[in-house]
């Protein structure tokens, strides 16, 4: 359920928007950003303010994978599988860190670090094959980057807790 903050903060999104020639798509981006994810009862509260159908947006939250009806993690590995990554091995590096991080693309760990997402195309072929975290860029990724990839950000959690 949601919190009346985050209504408020969903509603604040709908009223800079909902006067747009096409708004859904900058609503839904803005709440994304906001919130991670655009789950059922966020797509209700958009449907009711905006008057079209929920299955509208369910439609549009499903068809874009930018975005996502769970939370995702605090670090989303984003694999490409545009052509030049595949050719150049894409399919073992996403394999390695679902066998590492025990969980599919889609999933998020137990403990809500990671995610996993499989992108179509970053548009950088010429750094095949790509992995991203959070945006960062990580080009011409082997198998066994993987282990140095994930440990980059745990550690991360690590100090973060340390100093904290």
């Amino acid at each position: 359920m949601i919190s009346s903050k985050s209504k408020e903060e969903i509603y604040n999104i709908i009223e800079k928007r909902k006067n747009m020639e096409t708004p859904l798509m900058m609503i839904l981006s803005d709440i994304q950003n906001k919130f991670g994810y655009i789950d059922l009862e966020v797509q209700q509260i958009v449907a009711e303010a905006l008057n079209i159908p929920v299955s509208e947006i369910y439609g549009v939250v499903t068809f874009y994978s930018y975005f996502s009806l769970k939370p995702k993690g605090k670090y989303v590995i984003s694999t490409c599988f545009g052509t030049a990554c595949y050719v150049k091995g894409t399919q073992g590096i996403i394999d390695e860190f679902c066998n590492k991080l025990k969980i599919k693309p889609g999933e998020t760990t137990e403990d809500g670090l990671f995610s996993i997402d499989i992108l179509r195309c970053v548009g950088a072929c010429s750094l095949a094959p790509v992995v991203t975290v959070n945006g960062k860029i990580y080009p011409h990724v082997k198998i066994a980057d993987v282990d140095k990839i994930i440990k980059e950000y745990k550690d991360k959690e690590v100090l973060m807790n340390e100093n904290s």
